[in-house]
């Protein structure tokens, strides 16, 4: 079993879901009592707030290109990043280790191929749904139209995030935003929908929509062990 890399605190409570499902699906694999062997290098999110909100992706590609790099000097094999939005940093966490890295988008673009659709909705910080970091991956490794939500929409989806999920505070009412928003990307044309912000599985499921949802946490976390059992 190879040691899986992840650099979390971002938020701390999706962390905590991906180390749960890695040991999950571990135990699953190889039975007994078989656990994931993995390291954390849980970074304070205040900062990383911080610095998103100012645009200062420069000082944030350093500060993942650093964690990256502690991860590997402590034998990790593989490195992911416990978040979507950051995946912003890739090219810089990329340059800085030689060990591989592994793109949250290339397990949710898999998991898309593999159920045949060709046309998703994704939600995310506004950073994720506005930028083409993950949509273009998506279109040019698989092929997999993206569409997003209006600004206005952008908008709640956002705060949303920000404001009660990386808190761990899961209202009703915006669970029936979510939802709204989520028939409305179905409307034009969305045959699934991309959870991309690893707190949004907190507040929607399958169960409470008409199309696939895709759930990047766990995807991410299961296709990392799946990578670390291979022979």
């Amino acid at each position: 079993m190879k040691t899986i890399g992840l650099i979390g605190g971002m938020s701390w409570e999706s962390s905590a879901i991906y180390y749960s499902c890695m040991n999950k699906a571990v135990r699953r694999g190889l039975g007994g009592f078989h656990s994931a062997k993995t390291l954390m290098l849980s970074v304070d999110f205040a900062e990383v707030e911080h610095l998103q909100h100012q645009g200062d992706w420069k000082a944030l590609d350093q500060m993942m290109a650093e964690a990256a790099v502690q991860l590997e000097k402590g034998g990790a094999e593989v490195v992911l990043l416990c978040t979507n939005t950051m995946h912003l940093c890739t090219p810089a966490i990329e340059a800085s280790i030689g060990i591989p890295f592994y793109h949250i988008a290339e397990a949710a673009g898999r998991a898309i191929a593999d159920k045949g659709l060709k046309k998703v909705g994704l939600l995310g910080t506004r950073f994720t749904m506005e930028k083409d970091f993950y949509k273009a991956k998506l279109l040019q490794d698989f092929g997999i139209e993206v569409i997003i939500p209006n600004s206005e929409e952008m908008d709640v989806v956002h705060q949303i995030i920000y404001g009660e999920l990386v808190h761990g505070v899961i209202e009703e009412e915006s669970r029936e935003k979510y939802k709204g928003i989520i028939a409305n990307l179905e409307e034009h044309g969305a045959e699934g929908v991309v959870l991309g912000c690893t707190e949004i599985p907190l507040l929607i499921a399958d169960e409470d929509v008409n199309i696939p949802t895709f759930d990047t946490t766990t995807l991410h976390a299961e296709g990392a062990v799946a990578w670390a059992l291979q022979d």
